[in-house]
């Protein structure tokens, strides 16, 4: 696990990174290469596995609806894709769970 985050960080040095509080992400080999770098280091409470389904369920979304069928190859390609994406989810597509409604249609209508 330690390869895998000291290659990423590598790559970049976020600001915050946020996990759930399994070991491998508790243990202090992983907890003091965050650190050494001074990047905070967030946690999502015990217990508390349910608290990101609607972010995991919009990512699962974005992967198999937009990333993995375009396949960009730059981050510009990658950017631009995202953001037709997130307009295409928020302002075009009906969505069940809101009645079948979009959100940005939800949204205006509890301002």
């Amino acid at each position: 696990m330690c390869e895998a985050l000291e290659a990423a960080l590598s790559q970049g040095t976020p600001q915050i990174f946020n996990t759930d509080q399994g070991s491998q992400f508790t243990s202090e080999s992983f907890t003091s290469l965050l650190a050494a770098r001074g990047i905070q280091i967030s946690m999502d409470g015990r217990g508390r596995a349910l608290d990101n389904v609607f972010i995991e369920r919009l990512w699962r979304s974005v992967k198999y609806e937009s990333i993995y069928l375009h396949g960009y190859a730059t981050v510009p390609q990658l950017q631009a894709g995202l953001e037709h994406y997130f307009h295409f989810y928020s302002h075009e597509r009906f969505h069940q769970g809101l009645s079948n409604r979009r959100p940005i249609e939800v949204y205006q209508s509890a301002g």
